[in-house]
C-alpha cells in the first residue's frame, strides 16, 4: 500500500479538530502515522488550515495519495499548481523564477479573496446583528408601548376609585338641603317656645312672703269658736236638705221639666 496524506480526527465531541498527517495506508485512521504537516478546522468559517507547504509538496511530488479531503486542502494551499507549475519548468516552457511569480501572484490573488470573503463575513454578521438589534428593540418597544397602556389603565381606575371614595365621603359630611331647612324650623319654633316662656314668666305674679303670712292668719281661726260653728252649721245643713227631700216640685219647675207638644 502507498503512502497517503489523510486526516487524523482530534477534538472533542461535536467539536472536530484534524491533523494532516503523512501515514501508512494500511495502518488505522486516528492510529501511527509517519508525519504531521498540518492542522485543519471546519469549525470556523472559512475553514482554517495551517500546512507547511514544503513538507506536503515533497511528499506529493514522492506520489504519497491523498484522500478526498486532503487533496481539496492542498489544492486549496497551491499544492497542485506548484507540481503543475515545475512540470512545465522540467518540459521547459519557463524557467523556475517565472514558476515562483505565478505561484506568488496566485497566493497574493487568494489570500486577497480570503480577506474579501472575511470581510464579507463580518460584514453580514454586523448587518445581521443590526437587523437582530433593531428587532429587539422594536419589541421592547412595543412591549413597553403595551406595559405603559396597561399602568395607564391601572391607574385611571385608581384614580376613578380615589373620586368616588372622596365623593361618598362628601356626600356623607354633607347633609341635605332639606334637612337643613327642618332643621332651621325646628330651631326656629324653639326660640319661639323659648321667648313665650320667658314672657309667661315674666308677666307671673310675684306673691311678697307678707301677704302669704297674712293669708295665712286669716284663715287661720280658734279651735274652741271653730268647733262651735262647725256644728251649729252641720245641723243646719241637715235640716235643710231634710225639707228639699219632702217638698215637691213647683208646677212652674215641672212645667219647664215637660217637653213641649211641639
Amino acid at each position: 500500500m502507498p503512502v497517503k496524506i489523510r486526516l487524523q480526527r482530534r477534538g472533542k465531541k461535536g467539536q472536530p479538530f484534524y491533523h494532516v498527517v503523512i501515514a501508512d495506508g494500511r495502518a488505522p485512521r486516528d492510529g501511527r502515522f509517519i508525519e504531521k504537516i498540518g492542522t485543519y478546522n471546519p469549525l470556523t468559517h472559512p475553514a482554517t488550515v495551517v500546512l507547511n507547504f514544503d513538507r506536503a509538496y515533497h511528499w506529493v511530488s514522492c506520489g504519497a495519495q491523498p484522500s478526498d479531503t486532503a487533496r481539496t486542502i492542498l489544492k486549496r494551499e497551491g499544492i497542485y499548481l506548484k507540481k503543475h507549475l515545475m512540470g512545465g519548468v522540467q518540459k521547459g516552457a519557463f524557467t523556475e523564477e517565472q514558476a515562483e511569480e505565478k505561484l506568488i501572484a496566485w497566493r497574493e490573488e487568494k489570500a486577497r479573496k480570503l480577506s474579501d470573503l472575511k470581510l464579507d463575513i463580518i460584514n453580514s454578521n454586523k448587518s445581521q446583528m443590526k437587523k437582530r438589534i433593531e428587532a429587539e428593540a422594536k419589541v421592547k418597544e412595543t412591549k413597553e408601548a403595551i406595559v405603559h397602556e396597561k399602568r395607564q389603565a391601572v391607574l385611571a381606575a385608581e384614580a376613578a376609585k380615589r373620586a368616588e371614595v372622596l365623593a361618598a365621603t362628601e356626600a356623607t359630611k354633607k347633609p341635605p338641603v332639606a334637612e337643613t331647612t327642618e332643621t332651621a324650623e325646628v330651631v326656629e319654633a324653639a326660640a319661639e317656645t323659648v321667648t313665650v316662656t320667658e314672657e309667661v314668666t315674666e308677666n307671673e305674679v310675684v306673691i311678697e312672703p307678707e301677704t302669704a303670712a297674712e293669708t295665712a292668719t286669716e284663715e287661720v281661726v280658734e279651735p274652741a269658736e271653730a268647733t262651735t260653728e262647725t256644728v251649729a252649721e252641720a245641723a243646719i245643713e241637715e235640716t235643710s236638705e231634710a225639707a228639699t227631700e219632702n217638698t215637691e216640685p213647683t208646677a212652674e219647675t215641672t212645667a219647664e221639666e215637660t217637653p213641649s207638644a211641639e
